[in-house]
C-alpha cells in the first residue's frame, strides 16, 4: 500500500502559474483601484492557479466529514462522552447538525464517511469505510497500526478520486469524533516540534483542571510513542486519528485531481499538516477557511503558510466555517466572470503617475 501512496503523492503538481498570472492581470483591468477587494483578489488568483482558468466558477460542492473515536477519551480530556460521535452522526446523516444548516444555505452537500466509529451504523447516506472501531489509548501506547494508519490515509484519497470524478469540483473538510482535538495536538506536536503548551486547547469546552490534565495525556503520548516526524505515517499511527488521516488522504486525492480543499479547524488543520508532509505540492490547492477558538490554531496556519479568511470565533468543527467560506469563494468567481471592465464599462482607469 505504501507504493499505491508513493504514486498519489508523486502525481500532485504545483497550481498553474500561468492562470494565477492571467487572473492578476484580469483584476487589474476591472472597475476599481487596483488590490481594493484585498484579500478577495488573493483569493481568486489562488483559486486561478488551482483550477487552471482565470474565472473559476464552482457548481458541485462537497462536505466530507469524517467520523472516528479515539480511545484517548478514557483518559477524560473530553467534556462529552465516547457515544456522543454516534449520535451525532445519525444527526449529521439526518440533516440536523450545523455544518448540514450552513451547508444547505451554500448549496453544498454533506457527506458523512464512518472510518473509525467505536461502533456500528446504517443508513443509505452514509459512505461505510471503517478501518477499525476507533483507535487505542494513544496515551499508552500507538493510537493504530502503520497499516491501518495507511489504508485511512488511501481511503480519504479514494472518496476524493470518486467524488471528483462524480463531479464534485470543490471539497470543505468536515470531522467527528470526540477527543479528536487531543489527537490533533498530539500530531501537530509531533510533526512540527511544538511543545503540548502551545498546542492544546480547550476542545469541547474543559474548564483549566481538565485542560491541564489535557495537556500531560499529550506529553503522556509523545513520550510513550516517540512518533518520527520525518515520518507522517508513523505519526498518525502512533498519536493521530483514523478521521485525521482520512481527511489527510482527502486532501492528497483533492491535489491530485486538482480540486481545491477548504480547510475547517485544527483538525483539519492536523490533516492538512499531515497531507503537506507527505506532499509539500498538496498545500497548494489548500484554502484556509477560518481561525479557530481552539487555541493552537493560529500557529498552526502559520506552520501551514496559510492565511485564514474568516475569524469568528468558531470551534465547533464539522466543516462549519470550510461552510460559510463557500460564500467567499463563490463571490471571488462571481467577481472574475461578472465584474465589468474599465474598457468594457467606457469608465476611465488610473493614471499612471
Amino acid at each position: 500500500m505504501e507504493a499505491l501512496l508513493k504514486e498519489l503523492t508523486g502525481s500532485i503538481v504545483p497550481p498553474d502559474e500561468t492562470a494565477m498570472r492571467r487572473a492578476e492581470q484580469r483584476l487589474n483591468i476591472l472597475t476599481k483601484p487596483p488590490g481594493s477587494l484585498g484579500r478577495l483578489e488573493a483569493l481568486a488568483v489562488r483559486l486561478a492557479g488551482i483550477s487552471s482558468t482565470e474565472q473559476p466558477l464552482y457548481g458541485k460542492r462537497t462536505v466530507v466529514v469524517m467520523a472516528a473515536d479515539h480511545g484517548v477519551c478514557s483518559e477524560g480530556v473530553s467534556a462529552f462522552p465516547q457515544e456522543v460521535t454516534l449520535q451525532m452522526a445519525y444527526n449529521f446523516l439526518d440533516g440536523g447538525a450545523a455544518v448540514n444548516v450552513l451547508a444547505r444555505q451554500a448549496q453544498a452537500e454533506v457527506k458523512l464517511v464512518d472510518i473509525g466509529i467505536a461502533g456500528d451504523l446504517s443508513h443509505p447516506g452514509l459512505i461505510a469505510a471503517k478501518v477499525r472501531y476507533g483507535t487505542a489509548n494513544m496515551a499508552e501506547g500507538p493510537a493504530m497500526s502503520r497499516e491501518e494508519a495507511l489504508e485511512a490515509v488511501l481511503t480519504g484519497a479514494r472518496i476524493a478520486r470518486e467524488a471528483a470524478a462524480g463531479g464534485t469540483e470543490i471539497f470543505i473538510t468536515g470531522e467527528m469524533g470526540i477527543g479528536n482535538t487531543t489527537a490533533s495536538a498530539a500530531v501537530f506536536c509531533a510533526l512540527e516540534g511544538v511543545p503540548p503548551q502551545a498546542a492544546v486547547g480547550r476542545g469541547t469546552g474543559i474548564g483549566d483542571e481538565r485542560l491541564r490534565h489535557k495537556t500531560g495525556v499529550v506529553q503522556r503520548a509523545l513520550d510513550v510513542n516517540a512518533p518520527d516526524p520525518a515520518d507522517p505515517l508513523d505519526v498518525l499511527s502512533k498519536v493521530g486519528g483514523l478521521e485525521i488521516a482520512g481527511l489527510a488522504g482527502l486532501i492528497l486525492g483533492a491535489a491530485a485531481a486538482r480540486v481545491p480543499v477548504i480547510l475547517d479547524g485544527f483538525i483539519s488543520g492536523a490533516a492538512a499538516l499531515v497531507a503537506k508532509a507527505l506532499a509539500p505540492q498538496a498545500s497548494g490547492y489548500m484554502i484556509a477557511s477560518h481561525v479557530s477558538g481552539e487555541q493552537g490554531h493560529k500557529l498552526m496556519l502559520e506552520h501551514l503558510g496559510l492565511e485564514a479568511l474568516l475569524d469568528l470565533g468558531l470551534r465547533l468543527g464539522e466543516g462549519t466555517g470550510g461552510a460559510l467560506c463557500l460564500h467567499l469563494v463563490e463571490a471571488a468567481g462571481r467577481i472574475m466572470r461578472e465584474m465589468a471592465t474599465f474598457e468594457s464599462a467606457g469608465v476611465s482607469g488610473a493614471d499612471s503617475l
